[in-house]
């Protein structure tokens, strides 16, 4: 079975930064695209930066610039640097990743989502 496990979040001041950091454990044969999302309350969950295998790198409009995401596929670990930090950008942030766990042809990934890390900014 394999789990996501964030980390990194917590309050800071509006002006800050805050690194989360995704852990994965389990069997893992291959992991293709992995993502960072949010959630504000009552709101439904919204991706915020992608990171493919290759490195290719996508950010939604409200993070571009302040957010950077970035992966280490030896260690099958993602990251979010984040700075700018805004009062709007508390939310809780949970990572996201398509595991192959076996090989197969072709290979068949399954969604695997963290707990979540809340992030609060205060103004």
């Amino acid at each position: 079975q394999v789990q996501l496990v964030e980390s990194g979040g917590g309050l800071v001041q509006a002006g800050g930064s805050l690194r989360l950091s995704c852990t994965t454990s389990g069997t893992i044969f291959r992991i293709n695209t992995m993502a960072w999302y949010r959630q504000f309350p009552g709101k439904q969950r919204d991706v915020i930066a992608t990171i493919t295998s290759d490195g290719s790198r996508n950010y939604a409009e409200a993070v571009k610039g302040r957010f950077t995401i970035s992966r280490d596929n030896a260690k099958n670990t993602v990251y979010l640097q984040m700075n700018s930090l805004k009062p709007e950008d508390t939310a809780m942030y949970y990572c996201n990743a398509g595991v192959a766990t076996q090989l197969t042809l072709p290979l068949r990934y399954l969604e695997v989502w963290g707990q979540g890390t809340l992030v609060t900014v205060s103004s």
